[in-house]
């Protein structure tokens, strides 16, 4: 079963906070008026979670929402737990529609892995359970009253097969999909490492003599937008759900194709246009650079996971090597300037 163990203060100040607003949630209304003020595009089996906090109660109303689901053979669930990081102990919300066409929605206590989902309590009060289809999707609802003292807690999503009236077991393989991890992964080396090279390179390798970096800089800035445009290739096809994993429309999308345009003219006015070029290519890095911390967000890797500490630490590395290479250039340049005031003098 997908987990992710959070913080429920943390989380509701944080995404309130922060990109949510910019992430695919971007359709937080209902049926029936109900409204969700905070939301997360989970990062697999194209779940969104929606929720209202209310503190002064501590409940929770949530509203899970599955895309691309084939409503008569799946069921849906999603879960807390309280009290360890396993799926034994979570207590779960379950959802599916019956062959008769009408929904069913009930919470399921789950004590062991071979469980069938039978109904039952929770250990904590849970109201208005429900859930209706809508298109190609699913939605399931609840009031969740959270344990006394409870700051830290798993929650899990997971969909399965039905046979009959009956969920079955879920298959046993990973949950995430593979395209969103070789997605980041091109993404990241091409938009959000090569190409600041390239452009470190032209900046700096002027200084001497010689093209040698003139054609390091067209080898890294070739190289970084292939992989980049493989990597975006990959992001457009998830997008549109043509790789078994759909995902939202928001700003990380939209800023991914922006890159792909930009990157394609920038050969072009490179030739004719030099100072348009640098522009547009300084402008474009900057945009590589907050996608990529974009597409950190939108799986969910916060800032003391390893792949985001990598790539602050190579990001930073670079930083701090262009900026010692601008101290040299500018102490090369005042220096031939200060010899050429010389020689006119004499």
């Amino acid at each position: 079963m997908a987990s992710k163990s959070f913080s429920f203060a943390f989380l509701f100040l944080f995404f309130l906070c922060t990109f949510a607003a910019a992430e695919p949630c971007d359709n937080n209304r209902f049926r029936g008026g109900k409204t969700f003020d905070s939301c997360i595009d989970l990062p697999s089996l194209n779940c969104l979670l929606h929720w209202n906090f209310h503190s002064l109660t501590q409940t929770v109303d949530v509203a899970l929402r599955r895309n691309s689901v084939d409503q008569k053979t799946r069921w849906m669930s999603w879960a807390i737990n309280p009290h360890s990081k396993g799926m034994v102990g979570s207590q779960a919300l379950v959802a599916f529609q019956k062959d008769d066409g009408t929904m069913v929605a009930y919470t399921s206590s789950i004590t062991s892995y071979a469980t069938q989902l039978q109904k039952g309590d929770l250990s904590f009060p849970v109201n208005g359970v429900s859930s209706i289809p809508e298109g190609n999707e699913m939605i399931m609802f609840a009031t969740l009253a959270l344990p006394a003292n409870t700051t830290t807690v798993n929650h899990l999503w997971q969909e399965g097969p039905l046979a009959g009236n009956f969920p079955r077991m879920h298959p046993l393989s990973g949950s995430r999909n593979q395209w969103k991890i070789v997605h980041g992964i091109l993404c990241t080396l091409g938009w959000g490492f090569l190409m600041p090279v390239g452009a470190l390179i032209a900046r700096h390798g002027k200084q001497w003599p010689g093209t040698a970096w003139f054609r390091a800089h067209v080898f890294f800035q070739c190289s970084a937008f292939l992989i980049g445009l493989a990597g975006g290739i990959i992001g457009v096809l998830l997008w549109l759900g043509a790789l078994g994993a759909r995902i939202g429309r928001g700003i990380h999308q939209y800023i991914g194709i922006t890159l792909l345009g930009l990157g394609a003219i920038q050969g072009i006015v490179g030739v004719y246009f030099n100072i348009f070029h640098c522009s547009l290519g300084y402008g474009t890095i900057g945009l590589s650079i907050a996608n990529v911390f974009l597409g950190f967000h939108m799986v969910h890797l916060m800032i003391k996971t390893w792949p985001q500490v990598t790539y602050i630490a190579a990001i930073s590395l670079l930083g701090t090597i262009a900026l010692i290479l601008e101290g040299v250039g500018c102490w090369r340049r005042t220096t031939v300037r200060r010899e050429i005031a010389a020689e006119e003098t004499l």
